[in-house]
């Protein structure tokens, strides 16, 4: 299938996606210096001679607003903490990824387990509620990976 990475990072999520068997992967980068380190990295060079691996450097906030309606079958969301970078956990962009994913489509959404041994803070919950309200079904925390897996519901 389609697979939307909408933070790039080094490529690790990108790279894997396609030897998973993806057609295509498109995958987010914010910050040109990360985008430089990755060309550096000799774990990252699938990310720059796969064919169906695709870069665009840009806040994944606004460039999913240009991606086609329903084209992806997954979207893979890892975002740098809340603390730099709180748009990527909001209600206003979990909605503009509804409209990039296919209903039925699966979205796995990484969210560590910021502030669990201290302070009790609970981000899982505040992202469940959200994408539960933006029409996401089958939510599910899984701790193992440290992140929530659900569907796009069909209705």
């Amino acid at each position: 299938g389609k697979v939307l990475d909408t933070c790039m990072g080094l490529g690790y999520t990108a790279i894997q996606a396609h030897e998973c068997g993806a057609e295509y992967v498109l995958s987010i980068e914010y910050e040109p210096n990360v985008m430089r380190i990755a060309q550096l990295n000799p774990w990252s060079t699938k990310l720059y001679t796969e064919p169906t691996i695709h870069k665009i450097i840009g806040d994944s906030l606004y460039v999913v607003d240009a991606l086609p309606t329903g084209y992806f079958d997954y979207i893979i969301h890892d975002p740098p903490r809340h603390s730099s970078a709180g748009h990527l956990y909001g209600q206003e962009f979990y909605h503009k990824l509804v409209r990039v994913l296919k209903p039925g489509g699966k979205l796995f959404h990484y969210t560590g387990e910021p502030g669990s041994r201290y302070r009790r803070v609970n981000i899982q919950k505040g992202v469940i509620d959200r994408l539960g309200a933006v029409g996401f079904v089958d939510l599910r925390y899984h701790s193992q990976v440290m992140g929530v897996v659900c569907t796009l519901g069909t209705a």
